[in-house]
């Protein structure tokens, strides 16, 4: 199991940056591909970012492309989502989440759901982010 724990939030002005933090515990962690998701205030929850165990792949929901980048440190147990160029926009809570991938006995490749809620089985608290314009 895993436990996780998503600081970093806060309130930023238009422009800002902020970086977030998801802290997990358990010594697994550097096997569990990673995703940050996000809810708006009366919005589905949508999916922002996503790492792979190794932090060799990254991908991104197209609305963050260029302006958002996730990493992770394995070693500190540690994913983290670096928010540059913010907008009102990316108000939201934030979420981190670890993959699972299992769905009726059958493992889906991260690569190809990494952006589907459903396959993840562990979640943070959550953290507020709200950009002021």
């Amino acid at each position: 199991q895993v436990q996780l724990v998503e600081s970093g939030g806060g309130l930023v002005q238009a422009g800002g940056s902020l970086r977030l933090s998801c802290a997990a515990s358990g010594r697994t962690f550097s096997s569990y591909d990673m995703g940050w998701f996000r809810q708006a205030p009366g919005k589905e929850r949508e999916f922002v970012a996503a790492i792979n165990w190794s932090g060799g792949s990254t991908y991104y929901a197209d609305s963050v492309k260029g302006r958002f980048t996730i990493s992770r440190d394995n070693a500190k147990n540690t994913v983290y989502l670096q928010m540059n160029s913010l907008k009102p926009d990316d108000t939201a809570a934030y979420y981190c989440a670890a993959y699972n991938g299992l769905r009726f006995g059958v493992r889906y490749a991260f690569a190809r759901s990494y952006g589907d809620e459903s396959f993840y089985d562990y979640w943070g608290q959550g953290t507020q982010v709200t950009v002021s314009s």
